[in-house]
């Protein structure tokens, strides 16, 4: 999958009628597809089909070869050139949307399910897990032990900003602006406001600070999650 920035030139790339239509037909064709036949299934000539199409292979959503398929005899001269579907997935979402982590973290918890543990407890605990994973990566690559609360938030904030949660600054802490989760959130907002809480926390707590707050402070038009400044009365989340 391409991240957002990448997504919107490949969108734009595919908004030119015949670039699009040659990348569909790549991706119906059977087997790799040569300038000449797509220039046949476009009407254009074979000189437009090959700045096309490696326009397509340029941005990644093609990859091509000069290999002779097998059962084919090889012709005197230079093989032609034969384009073929990259396994690069494109999806676009404004505002992101994350539907991938959150179904990771839900099989995860299926997988890991027992009668000794509560399905939500399950959830909270992959996602914190996940989240903490994330936030320990993060530590090491700046090669620091455990952070200030100062650095812990801006460092969060790099991090969920990256992961689609819109972050902005409020009173010392973050609000997250977007919820990655939007649609599930709305079908079990118990279930999903516990996963991104536990995440959220897994990611402070990962970055080795053990004193800012992610709390669950529901707004219309935010995500459920709101990450402050150390407080005298840290929350069941925060502690987590």
């Amino acid at each position: 999958m391409v991240d957002e920035e990448r997504a919107l030139s490949v969108l734009t790339l595919l908004n030119d009628d015949i670039r699009r239509r040659l990348y569909h037909f790549t991706r119906r064709s059977s087997r790799p597809v040569t300038r000449e036949e797509a220039a046949k299934e476009a009407r254009i000539s074979v000189k437009l089909a090959a700045f096309h199409l490696d326009k397509l292979m340029g941005a990644g959503l093609l990859e091509a070869d000069f290999e002779t398929p097998n059962g084919l005899r090889r012709r005197v001269g230079r093989v032609p050139k034969r384009y073929r579907p990259s396994p690069v997935e494109v999806r676009l979402s404004v505002p992101p949307r994350r539907y991938d982590l959150v179904g990771e973290i839900l099989i995860d918890s299926l997988r890991r399910t027992s009668a000794a543990e509560p399905a939500m407890d399950t959830a909270r605990r992959v996602a914190f897990e996940r989240g903490h994973q994330i936030g320990t990566d993060q530590r090491e690559r700046l090669r620091r032990g455990r952070l200030g609360a100062e650095r812990t938030i801006g460092e969060a904030s790099d991090l969920l900003e990256d992961l689609g949660f819109e972050p902005v600054d409020a009173e010392g802490g973050l609000i997250l602006r977007n919820c990655p989760f939007h649609t599930l959130a709305g079908k079990d907002p118990e279930l999903v406001c516990a996963i991104n809480a536990s995440f959220v926390v897994g990611i402070l707590r990962g970055l080795g600070n053990r004193t800012v707050l992610a709390e669950l402070v529901p707004e219309e038009g935010c995500c459920c999650v709101r990450v402050r400044p150390p407080s005298s009365l840290p929350t069941e989340e925060s502690l987590a």
